[in-house]
């Protein structure tokens, strides 16, 4: 599969190992193929076991929760962090609650992490964590029970200088309010041990807009570099309604760019001319579906069941912002078919490995999450630098200093696969320019 046969015999041993965490196992046959193009130039990493130290998170964290609803009936979920890497900087990453919560999407999650912080020049290592607890139709009173619970056993293993989670798919502004305040009560103490809060206790603006406005800086820098051109009166086709499909589709709109499609759980609409984003975002921010409110107001929209219809419709740009494996090869074939030139992860490895190859052999652009959709924990380090500071940056501050962030997050991109002889392949660009950074500082700190 690959030219080497050290990174031959590691996927055999990982696969081998754990047969069952396939987005896992999906998340390092990607990787390996940029470090194909690097393990045999530098021993170094064979001969430190560096890949096989990767291969493994430092520290897992399993245990159980275990509440009470409101109908005084005990419920018992299962709680987990994967503390990655901290080669060089605490751990750093969301906390997730949904029911398809497991160790091998955590894992995977937790190893992208390491390389997208790495990107950010930021000195944060990898995380993330969750349960498998499903927040959607819980009372507030619920939420909380839960969230108490849950931090009941992690505060023991994380802090400000240890680990500082965030909030991720299901953790918004209340679950991050609860965690925060119990952990707040145990410790005994206000630190900004996590990112993502309310700008009244210590949240930064900006912050639920990071990661939709970072997608848009990123793509901004991608037309600019390999087209000369900008992002105006481009067509753009979202998936995902939430903080970030929402913050992506009112950045696209403010910078004059036409969002055409947009999906979520419950299906698509569509319209050539442009989708009302001020209507889109209002309804992101109720947090209710987005086909049947749309309709309600323009109902003569496109529109359909089948989510993944979504990337059958005409574009210039895709940005999928939902989940993981959205975008498979026949969905790649179908964007290139109707004139998409750029794919943009807003979501968390949102395409599958099959149509990534696609669209590196048929010329469509393509970037990976890990450095796309950076701009959510690259203000999370913002955020930690005002509450170390005890100061609060404007939001412009925070907007000019994100956007900085991103543009060299794609120049470390893009330079590193020019460096290796494929200019327009962003995601081995990505691979190879965040490990190398995280092998540097493992080889500094030996075998530890």
């Amino acid at each position: 599969m690959y030219k080497s046969p050290y990174l031959n015999r590691l996927l055999l041993k990982t696969k081998n190992q754990y047969p069952e965490q396939k987005e896992f196992i999906q998340a390092i046959e990607e990787f390996f193929e940029a470090m194909d193009l690097i393990v045999e130039q530098k021993p170094d990493i064979e001969a430190n076991a560096i890949l096989e130290r990767l291969l493994i998170p430092e520290r897992i964290v399993t245990f159980k929760v275990a509440w009470v609803d409101d109908a005084n009936k005990v419920r018992v979920n299962t709680g987990y962090r994967v503390q990655y890497n901290s080669a060089i900087g605490p751990y750093k990453g969301g906390i997730r609650f949904d029911k398809s919560v497991n160790l091998s999407i955590l894992k995977f999650l937790a190893f992208e992490q390491t390389f997208k912080n790495s990107l950010t020049g930021l000195p944060l290592g990898g995380a993330k964590g969750g349960s498998d607890f499903n927040p959607r139709g819980k009372s507030d009173n619920e939420v909380m029970r839960f969230c108490q619970a849950f931090m009941a056993e992690l505060y023991r293993h994380i802090g400000p200088s240890t680990d500082i989670p965030a909030g991720d798919l299901g953790v918004g502004a209340r679950e991050i309010g609860y965690l925060f305040g119990y952990y707040k009560k145990l410790k005994n103490e206000w630190s900004g041990v996590f990112t993502g809060k309310d700008v009244a206790y210590g949240g930064s603006l900006i912050r639920p807009e990071a990661t939709g406005y970072g997608i848009l800086y990123f793509t901004e820098a991608m037309l600019k570099v390999y087209f000369k051109s900008e992002i105006k009166g481009k067509r753009l086709l979202i998936s995902g309604n939430g903080k970030v499909g929402s913050m992506a589709a009112l950045k696209a709109h403010e910078m004059g760019a036409l969002v055409v499609g947009m999906s979520d759980i419950e299906g698509y609409i569509y319209n050539p001319d442009g989708l009302d984003v001020d209507t889109i975002v209002k309804i992101a921010r109720k947090q209710k579906t987005l086909r049947p409110q749309y309709l309600t107001v323009y109902p003569d929209t496109l529109s359909g069941e089948d989510v993944s219809d979504l990337w059958k419709m005409p574009c210039d740009i895709a940005l999928p912002c939902a989940t993981q494996d959205e975008i498979n090869l026949e969905s790649a074939k179908h964007l290139k078919a109707n004139g998409c030139q750029l794919v943009v992860e807003g979501a968390n490895r949102p395409t599958e490995l099959p149509a990534i190859r696609y669209f590196n052999e048929n010329s469509v652009l393509f970037a990976p999450g890990k450095a796309a959709n950076a701009g959510g924990v690259a203000v999370s380090n913002l955020e930690m630098s005002q509450n170390a500071t005890y100061l609060v940056w404007s939001a412009e501050e925070v907007d000019a200093k994100l956007k900085t962030i991103m543009q060299n997050i794609f120049k470390q991109c893009y330079e590193t696969a020019h460096k290796y002889g494929q200019p327009n392949n962003l995601a081995l660009g990505a691979n190879i320019a965040g490990f190398l950074r995280v092998y540097k500082a493992m080889l500094a700190q030996g075998i530890v």
